[in-house]
């Protein structure tokens, strides 16, 4: 877990995805659209990235991609990240967090 606590830290908004995942991509896309400079970690690209889907899995993202963290904080799922958009309470948070300029 203090892995994944160092690698959220890096910058307001992180995404752990897998290069071959779909939805992963359609969440990257829409913090792209927005201007968002998002750090990414393809999971299936890290050696040894075990450790970090179990962590993930701990949080409660189930399944383990893509996991968005707002903030240093775990946000949730491509779920929980289409729910807040369609709420429009995602742009507020990315504005929150710094990483959000507009």
């Amino acid at each position: 877990m203090e892995r994944v606590n160092k690698m959220v830290a890096e910058k307001p908004v992180v995404i752990f995805s897998k290069s071959s995942c779909c939805i992963s991509h359609t969440i990257k896309l829409l913090f792209r659209d927005f201007g968002v400079n998002s750090l990414v970690y393809e999971l299936d690209e890290i050696p040894r990235s075990g450790d970090i889907e179990q962590a993930l899995l701990r949080l409660g993202c189930n399944p383990s991609v893509p996991a968005v963290f707002i903030g240093g904080k775990f946000v949730g799922g491509a779920n929980e990240i289409m729910s807040l958009h369609l709420q429009q309470s995602l742009k507020p948070m990315l504005k929150r967090a710094g990483a959000l300029w507009v």
